[in-house]
């Protein structure tokens, strides 16, 4: 029996929002990674390690921290950690996406993003996460479960980034119109 970590995608989700603001001034905002701490339930913030920031192929290495509370009874890593991810979409006014990389600095089909689309009144900012196929992590996460725990964590996590989708748009759109 095939495991479900197997099927692909593994997480495909999106949420929207409308911004009182221009799509360039969107843009501006959420292809500054460096930013991400301001808005991002959790990633911390960050730097650029290679190329021009926010460039197609730039790295970005970001700050990340995780509480006890997230999904608590699966074997995450909690506290602070670092993820490298390279700039695969830096489209000015329209989309900015950034693919996490391995441990040894491999792609993952593992895919962060913000799409943005004019509308009356300003734009409508769409952020969406896409795993393709279960990343090295997620395995280590899964390993010592059986095919019940699986399930659970996948339906737990599946709500989790369906949160902090909705959460980092919300920050966002403060961000931005109040500034």
């Amino acid at each position: 029996m095939t495991s479900l970590i197997e099927k692909s995608p593994l997480f495909d989700l999106r949420a929207d929002i409308p911004v009182r603001a221009t799509p360039e001034e969107v843009y501006a905002v959420v292809s500054d990674l460096p930013r991400s701490g301001e808005w991002s339930p959790e990633c911390q913030g960050g730097e650029w390690i290679s190329g021009e920031p926010s460039a197609v192929g730039s790295v970005f290495r970001g700050r990340n921290l995780r509480s006890e509370e997230v999904v608590a009874w699966a074997p995450l890593i909690r506290g602070v950690w670092h993820t490298d991810s390279r700039v695969t979409a830096a489209e000015p006014e329209r989309t900015f996406r950034w693919m996490m990389l391995s441990h040894a600095g491999a792609d993952q089909k593992s895919v962060w993003g913000f799409d943005i689309e004019p509308a009356d009144g300003g734009a409508v900012l769409t952020h969406h996460f896409r795993m393709g196929t279960a990343t090295a992590g997620i395995h280590k996460i899964v390993e010592d479960l059986d095919e019940a725990g699986r399930a659970q964590f996948i339906e737990e996590w599946t709500a989790k980034i369906a949160q902090d989708l909705a959460d980092t748009l919300k920050r966002i759109k403060e961000i931005i119109e109040n500034s």
